[in-house]
């Protein structure tokens, strides 16, 4: 036990270090934004978290049913409404079958976990979540690392130890760069492997309907398995995995996150089917985070900020160091320009962003007035000594 204590000590130690480094709050103590505030740390892209139809629901949900049944996800029944959730979400994704729980985090780390067998290949983007990376190791699998959005490096490594799973992200959540989804079908259908695709940062936000990068190129039948986290576009609290009949049925009892964890609050599902509801006819949404994404990006572009290689409504400001991220976290707080501070072990040492997350109902004077702000920090955060960081990991 005194090795335990001993460890925690130095790890406690260590972090009131880092904390002090900073130079002042990241994270608690920071204030928090005003209504005439900026708010661009929320992943809820279509602004649905808000909606009216969505909010109604989950109130009606709480009055008529309180929590519901404190389960585990394994014991629900046909009937309940999770299960017609299930089949709508799976009909609009024009998968065979989708499986939900209780965030994207459980079903990244419970798919990997019940479906590779130990010892098992997991080719893994250097990039890709860390619940992908979760789940290799609560598999006992080898996770075999390639270059980000690299296939040749990719294909080579599969030749080298043979075929298994490739997981990835569609779209990341802190470079927002898309993945190079036709290429890693195809070198998955050369090397007779399977893919995971997470789609938790495109699912509501990319293709008619808001399917997701997937389905919007005609690819549903070359991916195996495609996940999400609920708590984006969807606004709400949950995970998914889109997968064959058979494996939907056989994940809720082998997964150990859907056995040993209580199921969905009936409110969740009652949120989230409302959501779906609006989110499939949001492209006018959609169109307007495409607009407000790319005007954001080419203004900060023109401000000589360093956003490679975003392609996306997700824009990192890199300073590369913690105490440069607290600078232009202060700066821009300042400014009412709120973003999210990414430092390891979310990203790599040296590569630490200020991320912005753009949503589709900022208008034109939110953008003008984010611009301004960025243009009137730019040398107090020093932008012109920023290193080039071309490379970021997104294990957050």
């Amino acid at each position: 036990m005194s090795g335990e204590l001993s460890f925690l000590q130095d790890r406690l130690k260590a972090w009131g270090v880092r904390q002090a480094s900073w130079g002042g709050p990241l994270y608690r103590g920071r204030a928090t934004p005003g209504r005439a505030d900026l708010a661009l740390m929320s992943n809820d892209y279509l602004a649905l978290g808000g909606h009216p139809a969505v909010v109604e629901a989950q109130i009606a949900s709480l009055r008529s049913h309180g929590n519901g049944a404190l389960m585990s996800g394994a014991f629900t029944g046909d009937t309940d409404p999770l299960r017609r959730l299930e089949a709508e979400l799976a009909d609009w994704l024009a998968a065979p079958a989708v499986m939900l729980c209780q965030s994207g985090w459980a079903a990244n780390v419970g798919l990997i976990q019940a479906v590779c067998p130990p010892g098992g290949p997991v080719y893994v983007d250097e990039l890709a979540h860390a619940s992908l990376w979760e789940g290799i190791a609560a598999a006992q699998a080898v996770a075999r690392p390639f270059a980000h959005n690299d296939t040749e490096h990719l294909e080579r490594a599969i030749r080298q130890y043979g075929p298994g799973l490739i997981a990835f992200d569609t779209l990341y959540s802190v470079t927002g760069d898309f993945c190079p989804l036709l290429e890693l079908t195809a070198v998955a259908a050369r090397t007779g492997s399977d893919l995971i695709a997470d789609e938790s940062h495109t699912l509501g936000v990319v293709g008619r309907r808001g399917t997701g990068l997937v389905t919007s190129l005609g690819l549903t039948d070359k991916v195996a398995y495609r996940t999400a986290s609920l708590a984006k576009a969807f606004a709400g609290r949950a995970g998914l995995v889109a997968c064959t009949q058979e494996i939907a049925g056989y994940l809720p009892y082998h997964s150990l996150g859907a056995v040993f964890s209580s199921t969905l609050l009936p409110h969740d599902v009652a949120g989230l089917t409302a959501a779906l509801d609006v989110l499939v006819n949001a492209d006018d949404r959609r169109r307007r985070l495409d607009h407000n994404s790319r005007r954001l990006r080419d203004g900060l572009t023109a401000l000589g900020y360093n956003i490679t290689p975003s392609e996306s409504q997700i824009i990192p400001l890199q300073p590369g160091t913690e105490p440069g991220v607290r600078r232009l976290q202060h700066a821009l707080d300042a400014q009412g320009v709120f973003g999210a501070a990414f430092v390891p072990p979310s990203v790599p040492v040296r590569r630490c962003v200020q991320r912005l997350s753009v949503h589709s109902e900022l208008t034109a004077d939110d953008l003008d007035r984010i611009l301004a702000g960025c243009a009137a920090v730019r040398d107090e955060v020093g932008l012109r000594g920023w290193k080039s960081t071309r490379r970021l990991a997104a294990h957050c």
